[in-house]
Parts: C-alpha cells; sequence; structure tokens
C-alpha cells in the first residue's frame, strides 16, 4: 500500500475481467470482506473490449494494477464450438495478452472441469488433460500460457451456482428456466457427474489464494460429487412453485456430441490451504435457506 504526504493509504488495484458474470461479479461484491486491502475495478465491456489489445495495453499503463483476476471467457461449450475463432481470440489470445503484461504481478486465470474426457472423475491438479470439446481445448491452450510464469495461478471450477448479473449466468438460473419454459418436463442425466459450487464460495476460495500469494494449479469446486440428476432434485426443493417434472435419463442416449461423464474433481489440495473448507453443495443449501438459488 502507498501512503500519500497526507497519511491517507492507497491501496492497490485489483483488476477483474468479466465483472458482469456470475464469478467475476461474486469477486467484485465479495471483494470489501475477503479482500479489503484491495480496490476493485470491475472491467466489462463497457470500460473497453478485451479484444482490443492497444487498448488494453493502454488501460494497464495507466492504471498499473498489481492484480489481475481473469474471468472473461466464453464458457459456453455450443457457442464455442460454432463460432471457435471468437473462443479461440476471447478465451486464448486475451489470456495470452493479459498474464504478458501481468509479468511481475499476480495473475489468476479461470479454467474448467471440462479440460477432461470425464472418464475417470476424481482428477487431481496433475492429471493429464484431454478435452473432447473445443472450449476445453482453449482452456488447455491458456492454461499453457499462464503456467509459464511461476508467480500465475489456474483456478480449475465446476459448474458454479448463485444470481447472475443477466440472470441466466449460473447452472441453477438455466435449469430453472428450463424448467419453466417446458412443457414436458426435463430428463436429467444419472450417470454425468460434477462438483456444483456456489459462486459465492468460489469467490472467497479465490481471495484466499491471492492473500497467500498461491500460484500454481488448484481444483476450486463442490466437496461433493452429483449427478446431473441430483442435483435437480436437490433444487427442485427450493422451488415449490415450478411444477415441471424431471425424469431419470442416460447420457448414453444422448443424440447430441460426446459429454464428459465424470469431470468431479479431487480437492484436497486447496482443502488443506483455506481457512474455511469447501462445501458439500447439498449442505450448503440445507445451510442457507434464504439465498437465492
Amino acid at each position: 500500500m502507498a501512503i500519500l504526504p497526507s497519511g491517507s493509504v492507497i491501496k492497490p488495484l485489483a483488476w477483474i475481467t468479466g465483472a458482469n458474470g456470475l464469478i467475476g461479479n461474486h469477486l467484485v461484491q465479495t471483494a470489501p470482506e475477503f479482500a479489503p486491502h484491495w480496490r476493485v475495478r470491475a472491467l466489462t465491456r463497457v470500460d473497453f473490449d478485451l479484444l482490443d489489445f492497444a487498448a488494453v495495453e493502454r488501460e494497464f499503463k495507466k492504471d498499473r494494477p498489481q492484480l489481475i483476476v481473469h474471468c472473461a471467457a466464453i464458457t459456453n461449450v455450443a457457442d464455442a464450438q460454432k463460432n471457435p475463432g471468437l473462443a479461440q481470440r476471447v478465451n486464448v489470445e486475451t489470456t495470452k495478452q493479459l498474464a504478458e503484461l501481468a509479468a511481475e504481478i499476480p495473475f489468476i486465470f479461470f479454467s474448467t472441469d471440462l479440460i477432461f474426457d470425464g472418464r475417470k472423475g476424481n482428477y487431481v491438479e496433475t492429471d493429464v488433460a484431454n478435452p473432447i470439446t473445443f472450449y476445453g481445448e482453449t482452456k488447455v491452450a491458456a492454461e499453457k500460457i499462464v503456467l509459464q510464469n511461476p508467480r500465475h495461478l489456474v483456478v480449475r471450477t465446476s459448474i458454479n451456482g448463485g444470481k447472475s448479473f443477466s440472470g441466466n449466468r449460473a447452472f441453477n438460473e438455466q435449469l430453472r428456466h428450463a424448467l419453466q419454459t417446458s412443457g414436458q418436463g426435463m430428463t436429467l442425466f444419472t450417470d454425468e457427474f460434477r462438483c456444483p459450487i456456489p459462486a459465492a464460495e468460489t469467490a472467497r476460495a479465490v481471495w484466499e489464494l491471492v492473500e497467500k500469494k498461491c500460484a500454481g494449479i488448484f481444483h476450486v469446486a463442490g466437496a461433493e460429487k452429483l449427478s446431473r440428476l441430483q442435483i435437480g432434485e436437490l433444487l427442485l426443493k427450493r422451488w415449490p412453485e415450478i411444477k415441471a417434472q424431471i425424469q431419470a435419463g442416460s447420457a448414453k442416449d444422448f443424440a447430441g456430441p460426446p459429454r464428459a461423464l465424470d469431470t468431479s474433481f479431487d480437492i484436497s489440495k486447496v482443502q488443506k490451504i483455506l481457512s474455511t473448507p469447501l462445501p458439500k453443495f447439498s449442505e450448503w443449501l440445507a445451510a442457507n435457506p434464504e439465498e437465492k438459488f
């Protein structure tokens, strides 16, 4: 922190890209509690386009941030598949430029459980990536760029829930919308597994990793593996107004492209560092009945 002649303290500045996204917004909102010694600049497209590399460099030199938390990305698997050129630019090339600008400061990059093929499950940080989607491929490429700098951090996470700025970024928001608009109910798979986590818990964990100057790779996700059906059943209990039903199905019967069936994480590495362990999703829901979810 810098101290002005008047005695007032200037806190170091942190950039958070993708601040209107689910995790980015939660990082901004929780900063006063979990990162009180940082000033946060919440970056959105209104500020400048991350694909305008000259503008990004100009703003970086002007602001001189001491931390970048890079949340902005194309995260929808189908969108990345339909427009691979844009996904490559946003997910890889933008990350490369920001990481290079942040060569002398901490840089946090968000990656995904979908870098794995889902054949094994319970993945640890040292497991070999083998994505089956183009989205996953872009995240693997970006990870390699980020990890060239030993002070930089890759946070791999699973599906995040909560209340997003746009109302459609969290997995619970997407499921709720689908159930509300479906007259026939929905089929949810019993054989596709993730480790869901509230975005508020992801933000808390990331701020603590920043505080402890962690680098390398950390898996940050919920502390239990749940099927898509189990997740849906947990959420339906909170939505008595939703009349649509869910039924069990198998991903093997899915007519679309291949799906990574079990991308669950082993989170023991991060659990040993955090002052408050990451919770099981079911237990978090039970303990936070008033939380909008």
